[in-house]
């Protein structure tokens, strides 16, 4: 099991006897993303695949925040809010701007990249080192436009 799914269950833990009932809901919310990934892949989910999960699952409550901005649903905002305060806790430090840079020119240089064929080569190189860290969606403007 890895480490951070093991701090996950037992925050779960931490969360029932604190009677939290929101970190509890969130908590329990990403554990069931990650059964449900190893029961559809049929092996254990290792770091990298819960860090997936967690950009996942705050990528959608961004989303959802977003939305019911626009809605005008002020309570379902900040419900959304605090999910992903409790979401972000696990989450690596996010890459500065300047970290994201130096790291698409290093994924340039490797690859040896020069044109928009090369593209998946970048996000591949990337990837792993960003996972959880920064928005890939953001990344993939910011390589588009240098190999451009």
């Amino acid at each position: 099991m890895s480490a951070l799914k093991e701090r996950l269950v037992d925050d779960m833990k931490s969360a029932m006897r604190a009677k939290e009932k929101d970190r509890l809901m969130t908590v329990r919310t990403i554990l069931a993303a990650i059964k449900q990934q190893e029961v559809d892949t049929r092996e254990d989910v290792d770091e990298a695949g819960v860090l997936a999960i967690l950009d996942k699952q705050s990528k959608q409550r961004r989303e959802s925040i977003a939305q019911f901005s626009k809605a005008g649903r002020d309570d379902l905002v900040a419900q959304e809010e605090l999910e992903l305060g409790f979401i972000q806790e696990y989450l690596p430090e996010p890459l500065s701007d300047d970290e994201v840079e130096s790291l698409i020119k290093e994924a340039m240089d490797v690859t040896g990249a020069n044109s928009m064929k090369d593209m998946g080569k970048v996000m591949a190189h990337i990837k792993p080192k960003a996972q959880g860290r920064a928005d890939m969606g953001k990344i993939s403007g910011l390589i588009k436009a240098a190999l451009n």
